[in-house]
């Protein structure tokens, strides 16, 4: 019981700390889709539109005009799984994550030839992982649904036509939900139990980067996302005969969890009057995940078992790389491709379904339409495919969960620019 309630606490926290569905664990890479045709290279040195408030705070100083950019993805997940599954039964047909939606927004003014404002929402961490009451997964992570939700005001400023710079501060919105199934014994009826956890927190970051004109046809940036520092407070609800009259009961919870800042270096290079290519690499600091602790206060019979709960995850740190091109057809039409390779920060001793990733590569086609000069239509497609990972669990509780994931995901975004 004590691990079952640990593994269902700690996966809102893994949860958190690990969200790139389309990058490393499971944060969000989707907060641009003219970024996303050239598979997110040179994201911080592109500024094509007003999602460069993500991408590069400084890159606002290239926009001449005032723009707003809105837009969204959707994320379709395919997951084989194989293996013996768990010894308590229960299936293991995959599909485990359902289609997912990624909004975003951004508006950019210049004020004059220096000073730029503007500010984006957009979601840069997400997870939805649903195995239901059937699978084999269930006692070790029947469902997660995280998301953190991003507003972000943002200046910048050029010093010359050489060199620009951007900062905005991040204000997030984080919220999760995690259940869990419990077995219990024939003897207190064999019907499974069930553990719920929710919580959320609001906490502030930041985003600053710098834009440099290194040549006539060559940009070079670079942004600094922060990490974050989350306490999140909810709920704990643990429903089983196996804690007598305290089954039912709701907990208070508190999970301390601090999302890793990341590095994009990126160089944009106009090779000619129709092709422009792209390059970039990005560094996260995954190796904050070091543990995660989980407060209880549980009543005075359950305090030492869950008052506090810490478990190991020693996550790496994590690169990924990408290049890309783009080709301008003519005036209405530019046609885009990238490629992208990414580490998961995961290690196979700790790996658990709610989070069953490996290193993945992805690559990314996309297309911008613009019937006049004041609008622009942007649409991408992304394959993404991961190499196969194992997940290799036992608890004295929750039995034994083997399994073997191979996961691949499309996605699909559009988007709209109109400028003033």
């Amino acid at each position: 019981m004590k691990k079952a309630m640990l593994k269902t606490s700690l996966g809102v926290a893994v949860a958190l700390a690990s969200s790139q569905l389309f990058a490393a664990g499971f944060a969000l890479n989707e907060q641009s889709i003219s970024g996303m045709g050239t598979g997110f290279a040179g994201r911080s040195s592109a500024a094509d539109d007003a999602s460069t408030v993500y991408g590069n705070p400084a890159g606002m100083s290239r926009l001449k005009r005032q723009q707003v950019t809105v837009g969204g993805a959707a994320v379709i997940a395919k997951t084989d799984i194989s293996g013996p599954g768990s010894n308590l039964g229960g299936e293991t047909d995959g599909d485990m994550v359902p289609t997912v939606g990624v909004p975003m927004g951004y508006y950019v003014k210049p004020l004059d030839d220096n000073w730029s404002v503007g500010f984006g929402v957009y979601v840069p961490f997400g997870l939805v992982t649903d195995y239901g009451n059937g699978d084999a997964a269930r006692y070790w992570g029947k469902k997660s649904h995280v998301e953190v939700i991003t507003f972000q005001p943002t200046v910048s400023y050029a010093f010359n036509d050489k060199v620009s710079i951007g900062f905005g501060p991040t204000f997030n919105r984080i919220k999760g939900e995690l259940g869990s199934n419990l077995p219990t014994p024939r003897a207190l009826g064999g019907t499974d139990g069930e553990v719920k956890i929710k919580g959320d927190d609001t906490a502030v970051g930041y985003n600053i980067g710098i834009l440099v004109q290194a040549t006539d046809h060559t940009r070079v940036g670079l942004t600094y996302h922060s990490m974050v520092d989350y306490k999140l407070e909810g709920k704990t609800r643990v429903s089983t005969p196996l804690i007598g009259p305290f089954s039912g009961s709701k907990f208070d919870a508190t999970l301390k969890i601090k999302t890793p800042e990341s590095v994009d270096l990126s160089i944009t290079h106009e090779l000619d009057d129709n092709w422009t290519l792209y390059a970039g690499s990005t560094w996260t600091r995954w190796s904050r995940l070091k543990d995660i602790t989980v407060q209880n206060d549980v009543p005075a019979p359950l305090a030492a078992q869950f008052g506090t709960i810490s478990e190991e995850q020693n996550w790496h740190d994590t690169w990924a790389h990408a290049i890309g091109a783009s080709y301008k057809v003519n005036k209405e039409w530019v046609l885009r491709a990238g490629f992208s390779v990414d580490q998961s920060p995961t290690n196979n001793e700790n790996r658990s379904p709610r989070i069953p990733t490996g290193d993945r590569k992805a690559v990314s086609f996309g297309a911008g339409w613009s019937p006049s000069d004041d609008m622009t239509i942007d649409v991408a497609y992304s394959y993404l495919w991961e190499e196969d990972t194992k997940v290799n669990l036992a608890s004295s509780t929750k039995g034994t969960y083997q399994a073997k994931y191979e996961n691949k995901a499309h996605g699909l975004g559009a988007s709209l620019t109109y400028r003033f």
